[in-house]
């Protein structure tokens, strides 16, 4: 069982779009098509609730408060139950799935969204899960780095709030600069 796949469901579910169903939908990958197919209006309330319960997993953990991580993933997991079934395309491809024990969508994918992530907080800790250091970004994101050290949740953030540091030490440079330096009288 792929617990980390499990646990991107509940990170890509923190970073989408839920403005309308068409953003719904387009959070399930083609593996998961009968969701996207299945999903209805009554879904995306019940998203929109988790994808907020989640992100303050994410902040918890971010920042140090362990016992409110637990405690909240604790309740979701009672919230969204889990049922594991062996699932395939053929007698050579039998794996686990995490499935709800419920009928709706957002049973299912909720069910193994905050598994994966219970899992993964017991297997590397609440500081894995980090919200991006861009403060024009948001994202969250799981730390795989091998000193717990990532900070952005993509290449592409850290490039952007590093050249804007970067800038900002540059224009501070030039006002220092530009500023007439005080003439200290010499005894």
């Amino acid at each position: 069982m792929n617990f980390d796949a499990y646990a991107r469901t509940g990170v890509d579910l923190v970073n989408a779009r839920l403005d309308d169903l068409d953003d719904l939908r387009s959070l399930f990958p083609d593996e998961h098509a009968w969701m996207r197919d299945e999903v209805a209006e009554r879904d995306l309330a019940t998203f929109r609730r988790a994808q907020k319960r989640l992100r303050d997993i994410f902040e918890y953990g971010t920042s140090g408060r362990d016992a409110d991580a637990v405690a909240e993933l604790n309740a979701l997991l009672e919230a969204y139950p889990v049922q594991p079934r062996i699932s395939g395309h053929d007698s050579s491809d039998w794996h686990m799935h995490v499935t709800s024990r419920g009928a709706s969508v957002s049973a299912e994918y909720l069910a193994g969204a905050v598994w994966g992530l219970s899992v993964w907080l017991c297997e590397y800790g609440s500081a894995r899960f980090g919200v991006c250091a861009d403060e024009r970004c948001g994202n969250v994101y799981l730390d795989t780095s091998s000193n717990c050290c990532r900070r952005f949740c993509s290449e592409r953030c850290a490039t952007r709030s590093h050249v804007a540091a970067h800038r900002a030490r540059k224009r501070a440079a030039v006002v220092e600069q530009a500023q007439p330096q005080s003439l200290t009288p010499v005894s």
